[in-house]
């Protein structure tokens, strides 16, 4: 299938592992220039070269500090005429109402909620000049199944799915669609952190954390490429009449009603 996404640009903030790398290689496959972003410079020059090296496209990185005003200003002033922007970095801490205290959560929410507002508000004013784009917001399931051992990022998922749902609501009568993604279980860098945690408390060994997959659908967690591609769709012309739309893909579990 045609995705007519050559030619385009993409900004991915979290660009350099996980998730936000996967989908800049899947944007490179189909001929999308790319800006990368991220805290890391180091993994961030490691992903530029193996991208160029494998799909000749070009891609600029930027090094910076996404939970500041400053650094979200200086990345939408260096590429804020993007035809796509993924917000995709951010890392909470795990905790329940007594285990976080008020700075640990203000940092988490200022990379990915205040992050991903600040930045939308920014590259949407563009988007909207234009006639076109799209925002893909990538939060998580702990929006819709809220673990209550697992608080500032289950508030701060819910948060964003709402984001989402009342700016796509609108954002389509001037061109530009909104939407997100939540993401399972994992078994990238992030999601085996989590994995490991709960076979900790569950079997008392968190290397162990491969047995809490066995029971997932399909017998596995979800990979990384399992996410880019789907945002690559929902990025393309092909999901064109899609805004305001939430997707979770957890491969059934929410619909299972049940959590790992």
């Amino acid at each position: 299938m045609e995705l007519q996404l050559n030619g385009q640009t993409a900004l991915i903030t979290g660009g350099s592992k996980g998730i936000g790398l996967a989908t800049a290689r899947a944007f490179a496959a189909e001929g999308v220039s790319l800006h990368l972003a991220a805290r890391d410079p180091g993994a961030l020059q490691k992903a530029k070269l193996e991208i160029q090296d494998d799909y000749q496209v070009e891609v600029s990185i930027y090094a910076i500090d996404l939970g500041t005003t400053i650094g979200l200003e200086a990345v939408a002033a260096e590429c804020g005429d993007v035809d796509i922007l993924v917000n995709n970095a951010g890392a909470i801490a795990a905790g329940s109402i007594g285990d976080i205290d008020e700075e640990t959560w203000r940092d988490g929410w200022e990379l990915k909620v205040f992050g991903y507002i600040n930045l939308s508000r920014l590259i949407y004013a563009n988007m909207t000049k234009r006639g076109s784009g799209v925002i893909v917001n990538v939060c998580g399931t702990a929006g819709n199944q809220p673990p209550s051992d697992h608080l500032p990022a289950t508030t701060a998922n819910s948060a964003l799915i709402t984001f989402t749902r009342a700016m796509g609501g609108a954002s389509l009568d001037h061109g530009v669609r909104v939407v997100d993604i939540n993401p399972g279980d994992m078994v990238n860098e992030r999601g085996v952190m989590f994995l490991r945690r709960y076979a900790t408390k569950h079997l008392g060994d968190p290397d162990r954390w491969e047995e809490m997959t066995q029971d997932l659908p399909g017998g596995r967690a979800a990979t990384s490429e399992d996410m880019a591609n789907t945002i690559v769709f929902l990025s393309s012309a092909r999901a064109g009449y899609i805004s305001g739309e939430v997707l979770t893909i957890d491969g059934g579990v929410s619909a299972r009603r049940a959590v790992i």
